[in-house]
């Protein structure tokens, strides 16, 4: 199964994926803020791979002039419905859809791993103003909650993929597999939880391409088992997931500003 395919997956479950996924902490864009010098408010952000527009209602929240930038067609329209006065156009950020020296910041929020840097840092900062910075950032699993690391590790071995290490990369190792060598990076990490329904956390998991290009027989299957030893472990139907959004923020060199 190709990235790209995966990527587009997201298609088949837009719905599921705007009920359930995780939203962002307000402490991501006060670290936002700081590492860029620059308030969001009144400044002009490309969300890129905005999907159903989470981050995008977020950064807009914060008074920012928010474009979204979307490949998927169900995924941009759930995003057009969730936020009819955002502009929402299609384009990915390997080849984005914007003028050149338009945009103070480019997020990619859950995103950034569906680009080809060799293609998506050029076109970044094709398109940033000579102050601009790009920010990525990802909500990722928080190891050293017991539940959660074994539940990540049962997710691996339904869907056949590698579990993702729990020693996180160092600052410059980080910079390195973000393929961002040659830019001036920042880096913070915040702490948060959010506590849901059963289902809702089951919908989250399931909506992730990892499952999304399974068998409708492989999912029913891997969320009747989890349901019921969830049920066990977690016997009062509310779930409380904890995650640690991990934030690069870079910017040309000689133009980037110490946090």
């Amino acid at each position: 199964m190709t990235a790209s395919s995966r990527a587009q997956s997201f298609n088949v479950a837009a719905a599921q994926y705007a009920a359930s996924r995780p939203s962002y902490p307000p402490l991501l864009f006060d670290a936002l803020e700081e590492l860029t010098s620059r308030r969001l408010a009144g400044a002009r952000v490309a969300d890129v791979g905005a999907g159903t527009g989470i981050a995008t209602t977020l950064l807009r929240g914060r008074g920012a002039h928010v474009i979204a930038v979307e490949p998927g067609e169900a995924m941009a329209a759930e995003c057009r419905r969730a936020l009819p006065d955002v502009p929402v156009v299609r384009g990915d950020g390997n080849a984005l859809p914007l003028a050149g020296a338009s945009q103070d910041l480019i997020t990619y929020a859950q995103s950034w791993q569906w680009t080809d840097p060799a293609r998506s840092v050029p076109e970044a900062l094709r398109v940033l103003r000579g102050h601009g910075a790009v920010a990525i950032w990802w909500n990722t699993t928080a190891f050293d909650v017991p539940w959660i690391r074994a539940q990540h590790e049962r997710i691996a071995r339904h869907c056949g993929t590698k579990p993702a290490s729990p020693v996180r990369p160092d600052d410059s190792e980080a910079i390195r597999l973000a393929g961002l060598t040659g830019l001036r990076v920042a880096r913070r990490q915040v702490r948060w939880t959010r506590v849901v329904s059963l289902d809702t956390h089951l919908a989250n998991i399931t909506s992730r391409s990892a499952f999304l290009v399974l068998s409708e027989a492989r999912r029913r299957a891997f969320l009747a088992d989890e349901r019921s030893r969830l049920r066990e472990e977690l016997p009062d139907d509310a779930v409380e997931e904890t995650y640690l959004v991990d934030l690069l923020v870079a910017a040309r060199p000689n133009l980037a500003r110490h946090p």
